[in-house]
């Protein structure tokens, strides 16, 4: 199955990057995660998840939260620049970052490398393999803009969390799966989250 590296950043929206996680897990894809330090205080703030602990407590705690074993899913701390995923001879399959923050979007887009998950982004780059980001912010300047506009030129898949009402969705977890659905589609993750139009 597939590989993929996951980013998680300190933008509201926590719960499209754990859904996206769980969803390539139970998919059978392995999955190589780093979060941003604010990503961490959002993931306490808005899921009561605290990952304020050693590299190797989080990652037993997540092993533990998404009920897999370490052979699926590997967890780098931010600042483990010498990881595997900061590596250009590194074997993956594509980068989803969820959500990203317009600091991280101006960093990756400004070819700036200054922790784990910029790096990962930025070989994912230059060695041509897919990658989706889900932006969160509003209202957009135009510098969010522009440096949006200049990841999509580079063939960056830019997925914002914009739900589709005509699927009436009643939950907030039916409006979350929907744009992670749209989110693994773009890497031809199979899944069965969102309705399609027909």
């Amino acid at each position: 199955m597939g590989k993929y590296i996951i980013g998680i950043t300190g933008a509201s929206g926590s719960i499209y990057g754990m859904r996206i996680i769980e969803e390539c897990l139970k998919a059978g894809h392995e999955i190589f995660l780093t979060i941003t330090k604010s990503g961490k205080i959002v993931i306490k703030e808005e899921l009561n998840l605290d990952l304020d602990l050693s590299p190797d407590l989080i990652r037993e705690k997540l092993l533990d939260y998404f009920q897999v074993s370490e052979g699926v899913f590997s967890y780098y701390d931010i600042d483990y620049i010498s990881s595997a995923i900061a590596s250009g001879s590194f074997r993956t399959d594509g980068m989803i970052i969820a959500p990203c923050s317009m600091s991280t979007v101006s960093a990756i887009a400004n070819g700036s490398s200054n922790n784990l998950l910029e790096r990962a982004a930025d070989v994912i780059l230059k060695e041509n393999k897919p990658m989706v980001i889900m932006p969160r912010e509003t209202p957009l300047s135009a510098i969010h803009l522009e440096n949006l506009l200049k990841l999509a030129r580079l063939g960056v898949r830019i997925v914002p969390p914009m739900p589709s009402f005509y699927t009436h969705p009643e939950t907030i977890d039916d409006i979350v799966n929907n744009t992670v659905g749209r989110i693994l589609d773009q890497l031809s993750i199979e899944h069965n989250l969102c309705k399609r139009w027909s």
